[in-house]
């Protein structure tokens, strides 16, 4: 047995309204999860996306009122998307509406295509990570400026000069960071100076291994403990009674059997636990984020938490 946490993950810019989100966080938060995160995406990939895609802080916002338990969250909200200040609003009274539930995936923004559909700047890839680095600054400073104080910040992008710094999140000093990705430099240096988690999406055991190293050489290199930093991995996940089902769910989703063996998690409940222990032994991985890209079945999501999260 592992001990390890399983946590829900949708991407609503596939196709999903509000209300498809509240079914699947209701039955998350029911089955047990620990978690429910969403993608914060503007623009459907390889599908229609029909009927539109939905704001990722307006969904935590509408799920903090609607769901009491359950932890909220996004990987990865871009920096590209919005200025840190509002941005640092809207985490902070989501955080207060759920009473302390939030958690913040941040990412330097990726889908160029997304930007342009929606008049979004995307600037080269250096440029976008010097505007990431600047917003985490300013994000985790506005959060942890205490009551009374103010805040300034001088940057090449961006100025904030007296602050007042509110409002203030439920959780102090500030709701977890999670920062991801594979970049070899320039994210471990933020992961190690800000982030609570690091999250390997989508790549396998090996590779995450690496990474994970990686991060762990620049927290020592500032003087931080790298067992403080909590190891995530994000798979797409099919899980079935028996293959049959596995193959029925894996055709759902448009996706192939012995692909998502290879490169996610996928199985019956016994291949599941035994692919996640893999990763467990390799990586030190203590919570896995399950891709679910079938919004509209939610026995999926009961048999995981019934088979394979107790054996976890």
């Amino acid at each position: 047995m592992f001990d390890v946490e399983l946590r829900i993950f949708t991407e609503p810019q596939q196709g999903a309204t509000y209300h498809d989100l509240l079914k699947v966080a209701r039955a998350a938060e029911d089955a047990g999860y620990d978690a429910f995160f969403r993608s914060d995406h503007y623009l459907a990939m390889g599908v229609d996306g029909m009927p539109g895609p939905t704001d990722a802080w307006i969904t935590l916002a509408g799920l903090a009122v609607q769901t009491s338990r359950i932890r909220l969250g996004t990987l990865m909200t871009p920096a590209t998307f919005r200025l840190p200040g509002p941005l640092a609003i809207s985490v902070a009274q989501v955080d207060q509406m759920s009473r302390g539930r939030v958690e913040f995936g941040f990412g330097s923004g990726w889908y160029a295509d997304e930007h342009t559909a929606y008049g979004i700047p995307f600037p080269p890839l250096g440029e976008r990570f010097d505007i990431y680095a600047e917003q985490l600054e300013i994000l985790t400073g506005l959060w942890g400026t205490p009551l009374g104080e103010k805040f300034s910040f001088s940057g090449k992008h961006y100025q904030l000069t007296d602050s007042p710094a509110l409002p203030k999140p439920a959780q102090r000093p500030r709701p977890p960071v999670l920062i991801g990705g594979a970049g070899a430099k320039r994210t471990p240096a933020l992961a190690a100076r800000f982030a609570d988690e690091f999250n390997i999406p989508f790549h396998g055991p090996d590779d995450a291994a690496a990474q994970f190293e990686r991060v762990d050489a620049a927290c020592r290199a500032i003087g931080r403990d790298p067992a403080g930093m909590i190891r995530s991995t994000a798979q797409t996940t099919c899980v079935g009674w028996d293959d049959a089902q596995v193959a029925r769910r894996a055709e759902a989703i448009g996706k192939n059997v012995d692909d998502l063996k290879a490169n996610g998690i996928c199985g019956t409940p016994a291949e599941v636990v035994d692919r996640i222990g893999q990763w467990v032994e390799k990586t030190g991985i203590t919570r896995v984020y399950l891709q679910i890209l079938d919004l509209t079945d939610l026995d999926h999501l009961d048999l995981i938490a019934a088979e394979v999260a107790p054996q976890l």
